[in-house]
């Protein structure tokens, strides 16, 4: 959640621009490390799998141990956003990475080292994106926050469309440990450059619960925090979203795999097929955005702009990866896995959204915190749990399938608990009704 305070420095606008320009290019990179060094495992999976002779499970437990402190990570850096300025801020998180990836070029790095590393870097990247788009958010003035917004949202697609053949082309002319060195040295330079152009900007942004400004900077929270995740709003929310991070997670672990192994595609054809899903995600995160804003606009409730809308897409995605393990031909499997790893996340800016509408101002940052905590404790089960399928089965055909159709029907059980539950028009009024001080509108 961020709030724009008064600016007491305002910039000049051709300066402020140029800058501003500068810095929102630099984070939309730090954005794209971010995501290649998510992806980097699971495009070398099958390099890695060989040389250290390891099972399924064993992968799964590599894939899973990035998101042991990432949760934990991002809720409490985020946390520091407001006392730590940009610039030394960033640039720590980005030598975390760098030096979490430099160690793997070492031969004798292998099963322990690689656990090791992606937990060290799943805690440096779990508050990179927040804090860059609070970053962003403090070189725009309020109403103009939805560009730079968007450039962060395409950096996170860019990381994995570009790096994806990059990597690949590294991994197989010297070797995957290359891969990993190559992005902790993309870390470093980066670094480097944020040192140099990098910071804050002049529109002073906080980070964490908003307080209205005709109120006491100390305004209580009289609503029970307990009343507020108990809402069918905050659960419905909660629980669609753990689907929808559960299925991100397997594709980025499994996915390249599975193309290789069980749908015949070569390494070449690979990396380029593994952005595809990163950029029908952007489209559909911005378009689910545009459209549930255009629909409140109109006078729609916030249960269909936020709830039932936002509830289709994981339906669409559980329905679409449920479908991609039955079909032959390449032409049908390869739209279905698209959307079965990309249509689920259009859904988040309006669970968020519902999230942020329902609470008390300063109740907000610890409603959004917690719902995000839980959900992501499914990125940290599902590789471990997708190896523990696939070596349990007759074969790994067998197993793909069986995985694949857990996490669809965890998104169709999603999408089916966001519509029945996802109400924020009824629970705000609820809310309100328990908490007089509350100043927000509430849509009748």
């Amino acid at each position: 959640m961020a709030v724009e305070t008064e600016d007491p420095t305002p910039a000049t606008a051709d300066g402020a621009g140029r800058e501003a320009r500068t810095v929102l290019a630099l984070l939309a990179l730090f954005i794209v490390i971010n995501a290649a060094d998510k992806a980097v495992l699971g495009l070398t999976a099958d390099p890695i799998k060989d040389e250290l002779g390891l099972t399924a499970t064993e992968f799964g437990i590599i894939a899973s141990s990035f998101y042991l402190l990432f949760s934990l990570s991002a809720v409490s850096v985020g946390f520091l956003g407001d006392r730590i300025r940009p610039r030394p801020l960033l640039a720590v998180l980005a030598l975390v990475w760098a030096a979490a990836q430099l160690p793997i070029l070492l031969p004798a790095a292998g099963f322990g080292a690689l656990v090791a590393t992606r937990v060290v870097l799943g805690a440096g990247e779990g508050p990179g994106y927040p804090l860059a788009n609070y970053t962003a958010f403090t070189w725009f003035p309020a109403g103009r926050r939805a560009l730079p917004s968007a450039v962060v949202v395409a950096g996170g697609a860019g990381g994995t469309v570009l790096a994806a053949p990059l990597v690949v082309l590294v991994s197989d002319t010297f070797g995957w440990r290359a891969a990993f060195g190559l992005l902790g040295a993309a870390g470093l330079v980066w670094t480097l450059c944020w040192l140099r152009y990098g910071g804050g900007g002049p529109h002073r942004v906080q980070l964490g619960p908003a307080v209205p400004k005709d109120a006491g900077a100390d305004v209580p929270a009289t609503v029970p925090f307990w009343r507020i995740v108990t809402t069918g709003t905050w659960l419905g929310a909660t629980l669609s979203t753990f689907a929808v991070m559960w299925t991100l997670a397997l594709g980025f672990a499994w996915l390249p795999l599975y193309l290789e192994e069980q749908a015949g595609f070569s390494e070449a054809a690979v990396s380029g097929i593994v952005g595809l899903p990163a950029l029908a995600m952007a489209v559909l995160v911005l378009t689910a955005g545009a459209v549930a804003h255009r629909l409140l606009r109109r006078g729609v409730t916030a249960r269909v702009a936020q709830g039932l809308l936002g509830a289709t897409l994981p339906l669409l995605a559980g329905v679409s990866l449920l479908l991609a393990t039955r079909v032959g031909p390449a032409a049908l499997l390869l739209p279905l896995l698209v959307l079965a790893f990309s249509a689920g996340n259009g859904q988040t800016p309006l669970t968020n959204a519902a999230l942020a509408d329902i609470c008390p101002p300063a109740r907000r940052s610890a409603a959004l915190g917690l719902s995000y905590a839980l959900a992501a404790l499914s990125s940290l089960l599902a590789p471990y749990v997708t190896g523990r399928i696939i070596d349990a089965a007759p074969s790994e055909t067998v197993g793909y399938g069986r995985a694949f159709d857990l996490a669809a029907w965890l998104l169709i059980g999603g999408a089916l608990i966001a519509a029945l539950l996802i109400r924020p028009d009824r629970d705000a009024r609820t809310l309100l009704s328990a908490d007089p001080g509350r100043t927000d509108p509430v849509k009748e």
